[in-house]
């Protein structure tokens, strides 16, 4: 058939096989560049064979609605009046029957590797609606790539399962590998047909003995090479059993006795149960230790849970940050995992308003040593919120009378902000804000390199609403305390007279900049302090009105 073109695209290109009525061509696809195997089927040769000719339709109508990776595609179906083409996918490698005839008896590992992927496919036509019964499982019909892979060819004699049938309308299959009932044509074939088909392969492919030949019976495995698995011989023999009933009931139940095959072993069942009593033995001497332990360790609980609560007692009654601040060390040394003693430390550091670079040393040192610990706490996320606005509002370094730190400290605090994001859940009632805080730190973080490579464009509107989301949030607090109130209004402040312009070309109206001014201002005059430290604050921003009101007037003009 050399030069033959197929249908205007199949282009023979050599023969690559032959049976009694069908040749089978490998073809190229000329628009599609691509090779396939042509089933050539001669009408004229299907001698009183009209059951042969139909089931040759069934395969290719079957495998035409099937879709699996272990299984050829048929992708054209050309009818002719003399011949049939069915145009499937070319499959490389060679069949495992032409294997077992040069090489015999193949590897127990490969055997049962094959196997299950023989149940995959298998069960995969199972559990189509209506399932397929192939039936016509052996060595022959299953190709091996030559990436290792399997692919199941020949469908033949493969039917769709109708549950109102209570017997196959013919008798087809491979002597030696078929079930009992489907040589003696007595009840209807079903998935437990494959189970056995299957078993019977596998037979042949670890033994080398074929079924269909003399002594024409299934001994168990090790009678033919006592080196193989007991628990391979054990599947094997449920599968081939004669009575339906007591083989495995489906392919998934096949593949799961496949996956453990080990532990059916009767030498692997020794094993277990001398490790079972040895284990037994040092159970039993490990019991009688840890109850000795844990008297000890109860003991050593029992005082350490004295100690703890006995130092955060003493720290909160400590008029003194810096005593109450030891005394809090000392308790998280004890509980590491405790949120309480974190807690109180945090506080102490507020106590004077101004979280100072030597209780930042102290507070690293005790985060290096126990954060692992402390991460492990479902409140670590609330905590980690906390240290942020630690950072955030009370921060010393780099402050001095007449500069600022109010960007370092922002710097400073967006880790934590991002560990609450990272440890907690959009469902906690911080999730927002410490979302909102992080957000304006990395911009102040990130901000001037932005600038420098002229990759700032469109960010100030984002800065812009996470400053009016956490001024609205703070706002409807009443009880948030001065400094943060005082703080986020200079921060706002702050932006307006650093970004006004870059607002208006980000799109921010100056009616919508005009009344946020408007909001802090009064709001910052309506701020009762009770500090120095709150006072100053205030003083500072309202020393700043005039200036941020002329950098509005100066960016719309």
């Amino acid at each position: 058939m050399d030069n033959i073109v197929i249908d205007g695209k199949y282009e023979i290109l050599k023969e690559i096989g032959s049976g009694g009525m069908s040749r089978v061509y490998l073809a190229m696809d000329k628009r599609l560049n691509k090779q396939w195997a042509v089933k050539e089927v001669d009408k004229q040769f299907v001698k009183n064979g009209e059951i042969a000719y139909q089931s040759l339709l069934v395969e290719a109508n079957l495998m035409k609605k099937l879709d699996h990776p272990y299984l050829p595609r048929i992708v054209d179906i050309i009818e002719r009046d003399e011949v049939l083409y069915i145009i499937m996918d070319y499959i490389e490698g060679e069949h495992l029957g032409a294997i077992l005839d040069e090489y015999g008896a193949q590897p127990q590992d490969s055997v049962i590797f094959w196997a299950k992927q023989l149940c995959e496919v298998l069960d995969y036509l199972h559990t189509r609606k209506p399932a397929i019964i192939y039936r016509d499982m052996k060595p022959a019909n299953i190709m091996l790539r030559p990436d290792g892979n399997i692919k199941l060819i020949d469908f033949g004699v493969a039917r769709e399962y109708k549950e109102q049938n209570l017997s196959d309308t013919i008798s087809l299959g491979t002597r030696g590998y078929s079930s009992p009932e489907q040589n003696s044509g007595h009840g209807q074939t079903d998935p437990r047909t494959d189970v056995y088909c299957l078993g019977a392969t596998l037979y042949h492919l670890v033994t080398g003995q074929n079924p269909s030949e003399p002594p024409y019976e299934l001994y168990p495995i090790r009678y033919w090479n006592p080196s193989l698995s007991g628990g391979l011989e054990k599947i094997i023999l449920t599968c081939t059993q004669l009575n339906p009933d007591d083989r495995y009931q489906s392919c998934a139940e096949l593949l799961y006795a496949l996956n453990h095959y080990e532990e059916f072993d009767d030498v692997y069942r020794q094993k277990q149960k001398a490790r079972l009593r040895a284990f037994i033995i040092t159970v039993s001497l490990a019991v009688f230790f840890v109850l000795v332990g844990i008297f000890g360790q109860v003991m050593k609980t029992t005082t350490n849970n004295s100690n703890y609560e006995q130092l955060i007692s003493q720290a909160q009654k400590s008029t003194q940050a810096v005593d109450a601040e030891n005394l809090y060390s000392q308790a998280i040394a004890i509980k590491p995992a405790e949120i309480t003693a974190y807690s109180g430390l945090l506080n102490a550091y507020k106590d004077d308003a101004a979280f100072t670079i030597k209780e930042e040393e102290q507070f690293k040192q005790i985060m290096n040593a126990h954060s692992n610990a402390l991460q492990k706490n479902d409140l670590y996320s609330s905590f980690s919120f906390e240290v942020g606005k630690l950072y955030w509002y009370y921060y010393d370094y780099g402050k001095s009378a007449t500069s600022d730190n109010q960007i370092t400290r922002m710097k400073s605090s967006t880790q934590w902000f991002e560990d609450a994001l990272s440890f907690g859940s959009d469902s906690d009632d911080y999730y927002i804000m410490a979302k909102t805080y992080a957000e304006i730190g990395n911009f102040n973080k990130d901000i001037t390199l932005n600038i420098n490579e002229a990759s700032d464009k469109g960010q100030y509107s984002l800065y812009w609403n996470n400053i009016k989301k956490i001024i609205s949030i703070i706002d409807k607090n009443p009880d948030e305390g001065e400094i943060v109130k005082l703080e986020l209004y200079k921060l706002t402040l702050y932006s307006i007279e650093s970004y006004a312009r870059k607002f208006k070309l980000d799109g921010i109206k100056k009616s919508e900049i005009e009344t946020m001014f408007e909001s802090v201002k009064n709001s910052t005059e309506n701020t009762e302090t009770t500090a120095d430290k709150t006072q100053q604050i205030k003083e500072y921003i309202t020393s700043r009105f005039d200036i941020a009101h002329d950098a509005i007037e100066n960016a719309y003009r």
